[in-house]
């Protein structure tokens, strides 16, 4: 199962954090904001259909976030968990951790901003339009 997410990079995006990411439906991003990704995302977990986020809760679900932006690409897997709450109407958040909060999409991912390919990072600082599949198996 897929769910599909429009976003948009900003001059901000660093993507330096080591234990999380973040997509967010604000139209802002400040210097600190040092784990987003994207802004302006068109959907928010709390959008998604409720069969998707049933397979998330699932322990054994592997969930995979995958960002394009002006033609670079990269992906990043985590596990699911029963606790996952999908509730939040402003950000996703993917944690390397397993602390969970109602942004949380996927835990124990196999890195965080920290880890995304260079060139899409620089793509999203300059602002491109991305896009974000969120896949559950």
């Amino acid at each position: 199962m897929k769910e599909i997410v429009h976003a948009r990079g900003h001059e901000n995006v660093r993507a330096e954090h080591a234990s999380t990411f973040e997509v967010t439906t604000d139209d802002y991003l400040t210097p600190a904001g040092d784990c987003i990704l994207a802004i302006e995302a068109d959907r928010a977990p709390a959008d998604f259909d409720p069969e998707f986020v049933d397979a998330c809760r699932d322990a054994d679900a592997t969930i995979t976030v995958e960002i394009e932006a002006d033609g670079h690409v990269d992906s990043v897997s985590g596990r699911g968990d029963p606790d996952l709450e999908f509730t939040n109407e402003r950000s996703a958040v993917g944690r390397t951790s397993e602390y969970v909060d109602d942004r949380t999409i996927m835990l124990e991912a196999e890195f965080a901003a920290e880890g995304f390919d260079r060139d899409l990072v620089a793509a999203l600082a300059d602002g491109a339009e991305a896009t974000v599949t969120f896949t559950v198996e």
